[in-house]
């Protein structure tokens, strides 16, 4: 019986998608691969004579009160390396100043200041950085910032601090173990994560490019002299992720900027909840405040086409295609891969989870399945800039 070729499909669509996911897909392994040769995670270290009180620790804050006692418990563990911390308060109205200044007593290298009213054109959280950078000591060698949600074990700025001598970074930042509690955001949460992983470089990769730099603002090391040079957090004064945007600045500026694994050395407990973590962590996500309207569409497209998109299209042979052509099949099992990628990229970040006090702890294994809401709510926040951020308002930003 003579073999006749199957016709390609009527409509052109499934060739285009082909198309298009193809070199998608091609630069995507490329980022996952260099994961093979990314620098270990950062181990916690005792302090040696070499950096005795080289660090100056910024933390701001803005009605805190029921999340900062964990890192002052975590922070009054660093060794003498620490010179000081210095917790610039927005006008709190919790009690955050009390919580301080009881840590104080226990503790001389805790103080807090009350930062001046925000400037025009100034985002609070970096206004907050820079007025706690102007406060330092003249003495210190390093600037450290950190979050108040995030919880240091001992040795960590010791490490921190070693690992960017001896790796001869100027500024380097650390990707935390996040702490999950509740069902919705144990599935929300890595789907949400998931969509940095794929536009950037692994933690511990190098970036040469400084439009690609990341970067955590929870725990971002940078010398002091580095900061003098560009004006502080003045180039990021109007930035929503202020971290992101000046570790760029700063890379193009010549400087080496690293962005390294820090799950063994400090946790964190961002947001209470799916709704939260939707609402907070998702309108920043896009970091267009950091890069430029191309590089931001351009990342989405990105994530459309291999993060999005396969669960839909595999749902959609199964429960639509009444016949499978060599085509369509090729199509299918494409997606499959990604799937497949999609669903072993959870071994790779489970070490980047506390599943301690988890709830639900299986929805974690299921997040592929919100791959799909992830990307969009990326899609919402880069069409929009935020009213309201961090107990602020920005209406007429």
């Amino acid at each position: 019986m003579p073999i006749v070729p199957c016709p390609l499909p009527h409509s052109p669509m499934p060739l285009i998608l082909l198309l298009i996911q193809i070199p998608a897909v091609a630069i995507l392994l490329s980022r996952l691969l260099k994961g093979a040769s990314r620098l270990t995670p950062i181990q916690p270290q005792s302090a040696t004579l070499d950096i005795l009180g080289s660090v100056s620790v910024v933390v701001p804050t803005l009605n805190e009160a029921e999340r900062i006692s964990p890192l002052l418990a975590g922070l009054s563990k660093q060794s003498y390396e620490l010179r000081e911390v210095i917790v610039v308060d927005s006008n709190s109205v919790d009690g955050t100043p009390e919580l301080v200044k009881t840590a104080q007593e226990k503790d001389p290298r805790f103080r807090v200041i009350t930062d001046d009213p925000l400037p025009a054109g100034w985002v609070g959280r970096p206004w907050a950085l820079h007025s706690g950078w102007m406060h330092i000591s003249p003495a210190s060698e390093w600037f450290l910032g950190m979050d108040a949600d995030t919880v240091p074990h001992p040795g960590l700025i010791a490490g921190l601090v070693k690992t960017a001598i001896s790796q001869g970074y100027d500024l380097v930042s650390l990707s935390p173990q996040f702490i999950l509690k509740y069902p919705g955001e144990s599935w929300l949460q890595p789907a949400l994560l998931m969509t940095l992983l794929y536009r950037f470089d692994p933690a511990g990769v190098d970036t040469s490019n400084s439009e690609r730099v990341m970067a955590n603002g929870q725990c971002f090391l940078c010398r002091r002299s580095v900061l003098e040079s560009i004006g502080g957090y003045t180039t990021a004064s109007s930035s929503f992720c202020d971290d992101v945007t000046l570790a760029r600045n700063i890379a193009a500026s010549g400087f080496k900027v690293g962005f390294l694994d820090g799950a063994k050395v400090f946790k964190v407990r961002m947001y209470e909840g799916a709704i939260e973590t939707w609402n907070e962590w998702g309108r920043s996500l896009d970091l267009k405040d950091a890069s430029s309207p191309t590089q931001t569409w351009g990342d989405i497209c990105l994530l459309t086409l291999v993060q999005a998109l396969p669960l839909p299209i595999i749902l959609s042979f199964i429960y639509l295609s009444p016949s499978y052509s060599p085509f369509s099949l090729i199509i299918l099992g494409l997606n499959v891969f990604l799937l497949i990628i999609r669903f072993g990229m959870l071994f790779a970040i489970a070490p980047s989870y506390d599943f301690s006090q988890t709830r639900g702890k299986f929805l974690f294994w299921l997040s592929p399945f919100a791959d799909t809401l992830a990307v969009l709510r990326i899609i919402l926040s880069a069409l929009q800039k935020p009213k309201k951020w961090r107990g602020r308002n920005y209406s007429d930003k």
